[in-house]
């Protein structure tokens, strides 16, 4: 079997478009006729293809959001899942997302429940389809659309202020390197041209200045195949599990990084969880399905191990006290949210003021970054600097 991506005109002169599976290019042909339409372009998806599509097209939360809100107003304007579908297939501009709709369109013609079709695609998240097949069970599945859409839409604006927060350190590296490679590559061959024509003996610093500067000059392949390989080995290694717990480890301990860290996960599990129980899953399946979606695998493995406590009959609170990690105060809102029976509505506003404590952590992060990377490069300019005109004095010295 293999996927087409076919376009139509139907009896009324519309074009539409969709993804079939099937054996061959004959049988698309067959379906579209059966239903008294008319095919205009019939293309099978090759798999390299797919692959671009996978690799330059890569499904944003922003990308989720737009769908999610997009859906919500279509479903609570009277429209069918399938015309919603269809609808949304044609105007999504993400190749990738584009494609699974369509998929997810022809699967729930099918007769597969929409739940059932965003699993077979690898671009839906779990927790999408876990809301989803909650609002399917309970018949409210506009209002589960609209409650995913301001999920993701928070989620996306997270995402931009983490983002927003590594922009500056990231150019002031690059340029940093940049300008330390500029002084090897070019200004420093002139100096030591003129110091060996003058007879000048290099003092240590110059002459490891110097050899950096030749083996940057000479080896500059052997350099990019070494930072190369050292990207690949290490993409490869956090892949693994104990790679991942490793790096996921380190962003909690890493001085610089810890604050900002704690603060998203945390917002992350407070925002999500109250999403999962307004929408009327129970605590144990929210817990499950929390986990995977806080991004880090060391405090997923606590959130676990929260759930298995409250299976054997304890309280949120007293579970998220037991396991460590998660700050007093959202201890003691959860407690509260318990005993006053609005868990979700609780988690919701702790959310947001953890969502104002991690703007105040991104600016500490970014005022502390800031000088300790010109601290690093001053040093590293200076000895650049001292290294060029310990020779100048000595020839200075000569000439007198």
């Amino acid at each position: 079997m293999a996927n087409f991506k076919y376009r139509m005109m139907n009896s009324s002169g519309e074009k539409l478009e969709g993804v079939y599976a099937a054996s061959s290019r004959q049988e698309v042909i067959e379906m579209i006729k059966s239903n008294n339409n008319y095919p205009l372009k019939i293309e099978e998806i090759i798999e390299n293809k797919d692959m671009e599509i996978q690799v330059f097209n890569k499904v944003k939360t922003k990308d989720i959001a737009v769908f999610c809100r997009q859906f919500y107003t279509m479903l609570n304007a009277g429209a069918t899942i399938t015309t919603c579908l269809n609808v949304l297939g044609q105007q999504i501009t993400n190749k990738r997302l584009k494609n699974s709709i369509l998929l997810v369109d022809e699967n729930v013609r099918k007769g597969l429940t929409l739940s059932e079709a965003f699993k077979k695609e690898e671009v839906f998240p779990e927790l999408l389809i876990s809301m989803v097949e909650s609002g399917e069970v309970s018949g409210n599945l506009d209002t589960i659309m609209k409650r995913m859409s301001e999920h993701y839409e928070k989620e996306n604006k997270l995402n931009n202020k983490v983002r927003g927060a590594m922009i500056y350190p990231i150019i002031l590296a690059i340029l940093s390197i940049t300008i330390v490679v500029g002084i090897l590559t070019f200004v420093m061959p002139t100096f030591v041209s003129m110091f060996d024509d003058n007879g000048i003996e290099l003092p240590i610093p110059t002459r490891m200045l110097l050899a950096t500067s030749n083996f940057l000059r000479t080896k500059w392949y052997l350099i990019i195949l070494i930072i190369l390989a050292i990207i690949y080995s290490l993409k490869y290694y956090f892949k693994t599990e104990t790679g991942e717990i490793t790096l996921n480890r380190l962003k909690l301990k890493l001085p610089l990084f810890k604050g900002m860290n704690e603060k998203i996960i945390v917002s992350r599990f407070t925002r999500t969880l109250s999403t999962v129980l307004a929408s009327g899953i129970s605590l144990i399946q929210g817990l499950q399905v929390v986990s995977k979606v806080v991004g880090n695998k060391v405090i997923e493995n606590k959130i676990m191990e929260v759930r298995e406590l409250v299976i054997k009959g304890g309280g949120l609170s007293q579970a998220l006290k037991r396991v460590g990690f998660f700050p007093p105060m959202l201890c003691s809102m959860v407690s509260i949210g318990e005993e006053s029976g609005s868990l979700d509505d609780i988690l919701n506003k702790t959310a947001d003021f953890y969502d104002d404590e991690l703007e105040t952590a991104i600016q500490q992060f970014t005022s502390m970054l800031e000088p300790i990377m010109i601290l690093i490069m001053g040093v590293i300019i200076g000895f650049m600097i001292i290294s060029i005109i310990l020779p100048v004095f000595d020839m200075y010295n000569q000439i007198n």
